[in-house]
């Protein structure tokens, strides 16, 4: 039945039941588990430990025991919960929206990118994707039969977005900018410079902006800039957000979408047809993590300790070269010159017992690179142990290849 499907579809390969060397969830990662490997692929934080804070596990209790559980809230959302999400906005963006008509709740993160995309993309459209970049974005492009243009980050300018080329990409066909932001994997959070860059080109060429902002929770020492905040960019932008990252809400499944209004009227009827509506339980639970989210500065906390760990030990590798992270509760780390990333992540598997992501997964320019989630496990030095691991095993492999 396999050749009934869309072509755009054939060449799909790994998910939740395949069993293929690069499948980084799923069958393949839960026998990894089960062998004592540990998981820092999964971008799940504190997984696979406990780390629902008491007053939203209570929350959830109460909600569970409520009539309203085992029905739907309206398509668009618990209305509570849109009106915590616009005074966040506003706090956080300076950005006024409204809940009845700026805000749209999505069971997670990708199906809102999904919404995000669907109603503008058709056959032959172009759609510029700075890259390496989240990999479930190429393959929406994909899916929605238009074409995936790469703007190739370079570590060697930050990550960062140069106006001249990123225009040398525009044609007549562009239609989309999609954009991580802060970046899944190389954790950059852009730059006043390349956000104006980014701007100047939707303006001019009316091209409209999905913005993935999974991230945004922890950005440290560089100044996060959300585009929708920038001039004549909110009718430009679709913004999608998460609980799952930055709230370490992973299993309640619970993402938004923020546009204007014309563009929602849209995404309304999208959501509509394929959600229903996101679970309501889990909604009544995000507006108490809004309401208090002090828990998160602890999360904070943790990060940025592990990422300087992981700065410290990796960097003391020959041929292994890490920037500090950026944001988040990755590490973006180069290993090029120890040999090819799908080797050395088979290689952290069987020696180190570690699983990590090969950067081959990221699109263009992540060959050569491996994203290790340092945000698994409650505690940090269950973290750095694996760090360690890995740096033994590297350090091996720089001693096969002869370099100090």
């Amino acid at each position: 039945m396999k050749s009934k499907m869309k072509k755009e579809f054939l060449n799909f390969e790994g998910g939740l039941f395949s069993e293929v060397e690069k499948a980084d969830v799923g069958d393949s990662y839960t026998k990894m588990a089960e062998a004592g490997v540990a998981l820092m692929g999964w971008a799940d934080p504190f997984m696979p430990d406990f780390s629902i804070p008491s007053h939203i596990m209570d929350k959830t209790i109460e909600a569970i025991k409520s009539p309203i559980s085992s029905h739907y809230t309206a398509p668009t959302g618990n209305m509570e919960l849109r009106e915590v999400i616009c005074s966040r906005f506003l706090e956080k963006y300076g950005v006024e929206i409204i809940p009845e008509r700026n805000v749209i709740i999505t069971p997670g993160s990708d199906s809102a990118l999904f919404f995000a995309m669907f109603p503008f993309l058709q056959k032959d459209d172009e759609v510029i994707i700075p890259c390496p970049s989240y990999p479930n974005n190429m393959q929406n492009i994909k899916m929605m039969q238009a074409t995936p243009v790469v703007y190739k980050l370079e570590s060697n300018n930050d990550y960062q977005i140069e106006m001249e080329s990123l225009e040398a990409l525009v044609t007549d066909k562009t239609k989309m900018i999609v954009l991580t932001h802060p970046n899944n994997p190389t954790t950059t959070v852009y730059s006043k410079e390349s956000l104006e860059a980014i701007r100047t080109i939707v303006l001019k060429y009316n091209l409209v902006l999905v913005c993935d902002q999974a991230f945004d929770d922890f950005t440290f020492e560089n100044e996060y800039i959300a585009p929708m905040s920038l001039p004549d960019m909110f009718e430009h932008t679709i913004t999608v957000c998460s609980i799952s990252k930055g709230m370490g809400l992973s299993g309640y499944r619970v993402g938004y979408i923020v546009a204007s209004d014309k563009i929602m009227d849209v995404m309304y009827g999208c959501a509509v047809s394929v959600v229903g509506a996101t679970n309501t339980v889990s909604q009544i639970a995000a507006v108490e993590a809004f309401k208090h989210p002090e828990f998160m500065e602890l999360f904070e906390k943790s990060y940025d300790y592990r990422r300087h760990q992981a700065y410290k030990i990796l960097n003391n590798i020959p041929g292994v070269k890490l920037k500090l992270p950026e944001s988040g509760f990755l590490a973006w780390v180069d290993v090029s010159e120890l040999g090819d990333s799908s080797t050395i992540c088979k290689r952290l598997v069987d020696e180190a017992k570690v699983a990590v992501n090969d950067g081959v997964n990221y699109g263009p320019g992540g060959e050569g690179h491996i994203r290790i989630v340092l945000g698994v496990y409650r505690d940090n030095e269950v973290v750095v142990e694996a760090l360690e691991r890995m740096a033994q095993v590297l350090n091996k492999i720089a001693l096969e290849k002869g370099i100090k």
